[in-house]
């Protein structure tokens, strides 16, 4: 079993109504990856989010209205990953994720990533770039760069159309980090039918807008439109960046790897069955190539509520570790609701891992794989610092070694 960090640099009020300054949250990230460093977390997956939460509440449609603060503030992953690089020796930097659709979209990006892992060989001789992308949790990123409906029919297919935006953005990405010279109409064209709707109806109203019949389908213009181009650097160390897709879309995890090896992010919400038919689905198409797949190549993220605190009995920790948990959960609810929802709260609190020591071990032998990779969550909706570093420290010092028949078996 492997064990990742994730970092979240959520600027959000805490259960006591707390929220650090901009740069208290950064000093905060500093410290707890520098601890990560030291203690042998393998990649440190940090979250990146694009445009103020606070500010998007003031649009006609706002996405999360009642979050206070800002849901995240690494808003240039490449900047900070290679900060990040600086500041440590052994640590790899992960991105969970960037947004295709944001930023500029594939092609700024794509320039953007090849130039930073380039810097990185500057820096390293050695670690890798983990480069997590997606088409983006909340559509108010994207908004500012295109990504709505352009006209009556797109609005009425949008839900089916997003994930064929994704999959236009991927190609150019992936082909441009490939080496590609792209001109855009050498990118697969958007086909609606009704396949890729989840209700009947809704393909109906789209098929009589277009005046269609619903066993036909119709094209949709490209998003991105360009003559021949290709990206700068040219001559960058390409085996060290890692391909990683956010997205439970299995046409879009097939589609990727068709270009580059595309590795996949799994929740540890995410039921069983759909873990185990991704790595089996992913391991087909890794084989087709000659490529190999492994658990490890699915990380998966959970919460850690760990309450090792050296003045409390087990007992007492796990009662603590729960109540932090709930307090956590509870706010995270309200913030993106603007409610709390007990029902929702236990839910989270049943995939998260809370307890002592002990109890948080037996957790993971129970709903892991000991060939998994879990991206461990400390610093969700706590911003006391050297609390979520000492948690870390209890990580390693206390529930690692009670794994150790368990990743031996």
């Amino acid at each position: 079993m492997e064990f990742d960090i994730f970092f979240s640099i959520s600027q959000t009020p805490d259960h006591n109504g707390y929220t650090p300054t901009e740069r208290e949250m950064f000093a905060n990230y500093y410290s707890q990856l520098t601890a990560a460093d030291r203690l042998g977390f393998g990649v440190a997956w940090v979250a990146q989010a694009h445009l103020s939460t606070q500010t998007q509440q003031e649009n006609s449609k706002p996405v999360v209205p009642h979050w206070k603060g800002e849901i995240g503030l690494c808003t240039d992953f490449c900047q900070l990953a290679l900060e990040s690089f600086r500041r440590t020796k052994n640590i790899d930097i992960g991105s969970a994720v960037i947004s295709l659709l944001a930023s500029g979209g594939p092609i700024a990006q794509a320039e953007r990533i090849a130039n930073a892992v380039q810097f990185l060989s500057h820096i390293d001789e050695k670690r890798k770039l983990h480069l997590g992308f997606s088409a983006g949790r909340f559509e108010f990123m994207a908004r500012p760069y295109g990504i709505y409906p352009r006209n009556e029919v797109e609005a009425a297919s949008w839900p089916a159309l997003k994930p064929k935006i994704f999959m236009e953005a991927s190609e150019i990405f992936l082909r441009l980090l490939r080496g590609d010279v792209l001109h855009s109409d050498d990118v697969k064209e958007t086909i609606l039918s009704g396949d890729d709707f989840k209700n009947a109806s809704d393909w109906e109203v789209v098929a009589d807008l277009c005046n269609v019949d619903i066993s036909d389908s119709i094209k949709i213009d490209r998003r991105y439109n360009f003559e021949e181009i290709s990206i700068v650097p040219k001559d960058w160390p390409r085996h060290r960046l890692e391909l990683i897709a956010g997205t439970h879309d299995t046409r879009a995890q097939e589609f990727v790897n068709t270009f580059l090896p595309v590795k996949v992010f799994n929740l540890s919400i995410t039921s069983a069955e759909v873990i185990n038919s991704t790595h089996e689905r992913m391991t087909k198409i890794f084989n087709e190539k000659g490529l190999e797949w492994k658990r490890r190549d699915m990380p998966r993220t959970t919460f850690v509520f760990l309450n090792a605190e050296d003045n409390l009995t087990p007992e007492e920790q796990s009662l603590a570790a729960k109540e932090e948990a709930r307090l956590a959960l509870g706010e995270y609810w309200k913030a993106l609701e603007g409610t709390l929802d007990p029902a929702k709260v236990e839910k989270a609190a049943d995939n998260a891992l809370i307890g002592n020591p002990g109890e948080v071990a037996e957790q993971i032998k129970q709903r892991f794989h000991k060939d998994d990779r879990i991206m461990c969550w400390f610093d969700f909706f706590n911003h006391d610092n050297d609390r979520v570093i000492r948690n870390m420290e209890s990580w390693w010092n206390k529930v690692v070694p009670l794994l150790e028949g368990f990743n031996e078996s």
